[in-house]
């Protein structure tokens, strides 16, 4: 629902209960401002609507502030040309009074409002003491660490997508009844992209594609079934450069098996890529199958139901595809336009490594800031799980090791998780068996920690600026 479209067609808080005034006219901008309405935004506690009636159509916009010292003012995005306008307020914390003045701009002159007032609610119940967060004695955050938020999903229904600072307090988030967010990114849009899934359908994957803006509304909204999009999906959902969606699907193929034991039409499933217009239109799709022969598995008739397991999808910094694998503990670099494997980087792969990568399954795979290969390494066979950046030569086939570290044992995750640069020495490590956040060293020691009440897939993290102008740094810790 847009803004507009819920303009009228929203639940407005009892003034008990949201304090100010929901209806005033004059203000100090002459006769403009007809009326105001204040109340929760989707029924969100953090996303606080004002709609506005103006008498003729005008520029305006909404200051608001926290009745804190030293509290910073917030300014959303100019309403242009209008006489009924809505805005969302998305800086808010919870159980907090605020602040807030209309703004009219004409002829590039602003007139200022009187000051209202209002006060946020409590988060829910279950929205409470999700995140615990601590950081080790003697150690001082990069400051980079506390200039962005972190992205975490619910996995089950409700599903719910958080965005959390490092204190350990959510910022923002988007709650859905009936299905849980299987995996969430995101995007150069500045939006969340997502695939939806049921409880009873596997880990990561899903049948849903949603897209939401920072104010929570639905962009796109697809199911499986709709247009080309018939596979179930899983692990990984992208936009790339033109808007299109890119997603990992379960390809089934019927096979002869009876040579290695099996059935004559049994069936093997692997793994593919699929690239689909906002309306489900298939635009590309690319299949295990079509480089690689299950028959060459030994382990087939074990492996058959999920032969590879897929559980990553990037962009290499030419437009080429990086897709990591479970089973068989490699990271491929797949040519976009021919589909053809440009290398297999891993045990058995055809980039040499030094003695020292012995990775054991990898999740996350992507290039960082600095150009390299980094990905999380489960450490199935080791029982430890660490991260590695690695420099790779495609043309010598070779590569080094640039940062590699182990993290203690006692957060061992063998399943899932995920690690990312915040700055050139620290990386956000997500490890989602354990339900914990760590923030480490390049040598590995936790420098911050954050036990999570839900097994997030992974934990990204996004910059203030990428936010902006919808949630920046509050001078609030709750």
């Amino acid at each position: 629902m847009s803004i507009k479209d819920s303009f009228f067609s929203r639940c407005w808080l009892m003034m008990a209960v949201l304090t100010g005034t929901a209806v005033f006219s004059g203000c100090g901008n002459g006769q403009i401002i007809e009326q105001v309405n204040v109340g929760l935004h989707n029924n969100n506690e953090l996303k606080i609507q004002v709609d506005v009636t103006t008498s003729k159509a005008v520029d305006i916009r909404v200051k608001y502030w926290a009745d804190v010292p030293k509290s910073i003012g917030f300014y959303t995005p100019v309403s242009k040309a209008n006489t009924k306008h809505s805005f969302v307020l998305t800086n808010i914390a919870p159980d907090t009074k605020y602040f807030y003045n209309i703004v009219t701009l004409q002829n590039g002159v602003e007139k200022v409002s009187k000051t209202y007032d209002f006060k946020s609610h409590q988060l829910p119940l279950f929205l409470q003491d999700q995140f615990k967060a601590k950081t080790a004695e003697k150690t001082t955050l990069p400051a980079e660490f506390n200039d962005g938020l972190m992205l975490i999903n619910k996995r089950y229904a409700p599903g719910i997508a958080y965005l959390v600072d490092s204190w350990g307090n959510i910022r923002w988030y988007h709650m859905i009844d009936r299905v849980g967010f299987k995996v969430i990114n995101f995007t150069k849009d500045n939006t969340l992209l997502s695939i939806l899934g049921r409880n009873d359908e596997p880990t990561s994957y899903g049948s849903e594609i949603l897209e939401i803006n920072l104010l929570g509304d639905t962009l796109l909204h697809l199911k499986k079934g709709q247009g080309d999009f018939k596979q179930t999906i899983h692990h990984e959902i992208l936009k790339n450069d033109k808007g299109q969606i890119v997603t990992l699907f379960v390809d089934q193929k019927i096979m002869d098996l009876t040579c290695i034991g099996g059935a004559q039409k049994d069936t093997v499933n692997g793994d593919g890529i699929m690239v689909m217009d906002t309306k489900g239109k298939q635009l590309y799709k690319w299949s295990v199958f079509d480089v690689l022969d299950p028959l060459k598995d030994k382990k087939l008739l074990k492996t058959k139901k999920d032969w590879m397991h897929a559980n990553s999808l990037n962009y290499d910094t030419d437009g080429n595809y990086l897709m990591s694998f479970y089973n068989n503990g490699q990271i491929w670099k797949i040519d976009a336009k021919t589909g053809k494997v440009i290398y297999k980087f891993g045990k058995g792969g055809d980039i040499a490594m030094p003695a020292e990568c012995n990775f054991t399954q990898a999740h996350a795979a992507h290039i960082n800031a600095k150009g390299e290969l980094m990905f999380f390494d489960n450490g199935v066979e080791k029982h430890q799980s660490g991260v590695f950046a690695m420099k790779i030569d495609e043309q010598s086939k070779t590569s080094k090791i640039d940062t590699h570290f182990l993290l203690p044992k006692q957060i061992f995750n063998g399943r899932m998780g995920s690690a990312y640069l915040v700055n050139d020495t620290t990386t956000l490590v997500c490890c989602s068996k354990r339900h914990i956040i760590v923030l480490t060293n390049n040598k590995g020691v936790l420098q911050w920690t954050m036990e999570t009440s839900v097994p997030t897939y992974r934990a990204g993290f996004i910059k203030y600026k990428q936010l902006d102008p919808y949630l920046k740094p509050l001078s609030i810790s709750w």
